[in-house]
C-alpha cells in the first residue's frame, strides 16, 4: 500500500533576495578560491556549485572580470569595517590613531591569504582593476586625513605625502607578508612614518 509522503518532510525551496542571493554567491566563490584557487571561479562552475541557473550567475557578475571585481570589494568592504571600528574605539591622540592606522594596514593584508593575491592576478592588467584599486587607495587616504586632521598644522597634509605613506605602506606589508621583516616591524616603521608625516605638516 502506497502512503504519501509528509509535505513536513519536504524541504521548501526559500526564494533569496537580491542581495541576499549575492552573499551567497560571494560565499561560494571564497569557498571554491580557497580550496581550489582562482583558475576555479569560472561563471559555469559558480552556478553548478551555487545550484543556481547561469542567467542568475551572469546577472549578477556579468563577466568572469566581474566576479573578481565582487571579490575584491567585498574583502575591502569587510577590512574597511575592521579599520572604521578600530578607529571609532581609538582614544584621540595622535600615537595611538597613528598606531591603529599603522597596525591595521598590515593586519588586512596578512589576512589576505592566498586568495586576494589570485583575485588581482586574475584581474591584472583589466580595468575593472585599475577602477577598483584606485577606488579603494582615495578611500584610504580620505580615511587617513579625516582621522589625523585635529593633529596636523593650519594647512593640513599634502596629497602628495598620503600617497607616499600609502607606497610605503604597501611595500612594508608585503615584506612582512613575504617573511622578509616582521609583522611588528612593518608596523612600527609604517607608524613612525604616519607620525613623520603629521609633524611635517606644522612646518609647511
Amino acid at each position: 500500500m502506497s502512503s504519501t509522503p509528509d509535505d513536513t518532510q519536504i524541504p521548501k525551496r526559500v526564494r533569496l533576495s537580491r542581495d541576499q542571493r549575492l552573499c551567497q554567491l560571494l560565499d561560494v566563490a571564497w569557498r571554491l578560491a580557497r580550496e581550489e584557487g582562482t583558475d576555479a571561479l569560472t561563471l559555469p562552475r559558480m552556478a553548478d556549485e551555487a545550484g543556481v541557473t547561469k542567467p542568475v550567475i551572469y546577472s549578477h557578475f556579468g563577466t568572469r572580470n566581474g566576479l573578481l571585481t565582487a571579490l575584491y570589494q567585498d574583502f575591502d568592504a569587510r577590512q574597511t569595517a575592521v579599520i572604521d571600528a578600530a578607529l571609532e574605539a581609538c582614544a584621540p591622540i595622535l600615537e595611538k590613531t597613528a598606531r591603529v592606522i599603522a597596525s591595521s594596514y598590515v593586519e588586512c593584508v596578512l589576512a589576505q591569504g592566498r586568495e586576494i593575491p589570485g583575485v588581482l592576478a586574475g584581474l591584472a592588467g583589466s580595468p575593472e582593476l585599475e577602477a577598483v584599486k584606485r577606488d579603494y587607495q582615495l578611500a584610504f587616504i580620505e580615511k587617513c586625513r579625516k582621522a589625523l586632521a585635529p593633529f596636523t598644522g593650519p594647512k593640513g597634509i599634502m596629497q602628495s605625502s598620503f600617497w607616499a605613506v600609502l607606497g610605503a605602506a604597501d611595500s612594508l606589508s608585503h615584506a612582512a607578508a613575504t617573511g622578509q621583516i616582521t609583522i611588528e616591524q612593518a608596523q612600527d616603521e609604517l607608524y613612525e612614518i604616519i607620525v613623520a608625516m603629521v609633524s611635517r605638516s606644522f612646518h609647511t
